[in-house]
């Protein structure tokens, strides 16, 4: 991989990770458009600490408090109805689902999952279930002509089995299309909490699982043809770009819904088919890297 590759697959994966697009099927989509050779799973992985690093730093007093409670409340009783405190629980329990997955299902990540027909197939439907999740929302803020504004619930109304729900939601996005924020927020706005609930929570979920993934590939960066040198100014990038990208993101869904994301996934999902379609791309092109 060239420092031009990595440059450009790092500003892809801070631009997209916290979008609700699927940073990993960018990244994968990215080195097929450009005839390059798929940077791999390990790559996605350990650039992806990169935009992680970005979380921990823009929510770092929410993060610091929840660790604080937490850590706290295993020594007080009395903590442990703390809300930050049970945060950390929830934390903890929404990150069992893709943790198991992960670790089961590892050889179809770095395989089978990767194929181009498949990133389109989750691209259409998870843009179409945002986008039902969207109008859900935006229904019960609103209400109607002929019904009230309904109440939206907020993480204080976090429950353990929501707090799973996220987790398995959250699990879904191994298979690259499905986007890890698009999966959380869209389960979480079906489960009825509000757009920035939804959004705060699937970063700060995120965490654990993005964080140990990446640790756990770092054994196999560096083979084949990406090097530790342009994996690691990748990551550098990703984190520098992220965080824009997270600041940008938490203001603008206070004030917006998500259809311009669900309008882009299903049209880049109808583009990436019809050129798989044409022969202009392979299902598993550049998939010959080591």
């Amino acid at each position: 991989m060239s420092w031009f590759e990595s440059f450009v697959l790092g500003l892809v994966q801070g631009l997209t990770e916290f979008l609700p697009i699927s940073s990993s099927a960018h990244l994968r989509m990215t080195a097929a458009f450009a005839g390059w050779q798929d940077p791999g799973a390990a790559f996605t992985a350990i650039t992806q600490i990169g935009t992680e690093a970005a979380v921990i730093i823009y929510f770092r007093k929410d993060i610091g408090r929840i660790i604080s409670a937490w850590a706290r409340s295993l020594f007080n009783r009395e903590l442990r109805h703390d809300h930050d405190a049970q945060m950390g629980w929830l934390v903890i329990v929404g990150s069992i689902p893709i943790g198991v997955l992960g670790i089961t299902l590892k050889d179809a990540i770095e395989g089978p999952f990767r194929d181009l027909r498949l990133i389109a197939t989750t691209l259409i439907v998870m843009g179409v279930v945002l986008g039902i999740a969207d109008r859900l929302a935006a229904r019960d803020e609103t209400g109607g002509r002929h019904r009230a504004a309904e109440q939206r619930k907020s993480l204080t109304d976090l429950s353990v089995k929501d707090g799973l729900l996220y987790g398995i939601c959250q699990a879904m996005a191994l298979i690259p299309g499905v986007s890890r924020s698009g999966a959380t927020i869209s389960g979480g706005l079906l489960m009825g909490y509000t757009r920035e609930s939804a959004a705060r929570y699937s970063f700060l979920l995120a965490i654990p699982a993005v964080l140990a993934s990446g640790v756990f590939e770092l054994k196999d960066a560096g083979e084949g043809h990406v090097s530790w040198g342009p994996t690691l100014f990748a990551t550098l990038i990703a984190f520098v770009v992220g965080y824009a990208v997270i600041a940008w993101f938490m203001k603008f869904i206070s004030h917006n819904s998500f259809m311009p994301f669900v309008i882009y996934r299903i049209l880049l999902g109808i583009a990436l088919f019809a050129l798989v379609a044409a022969g202009t791309l392979t299902p598993h092109a550049g998939e010959t890297a080591g």
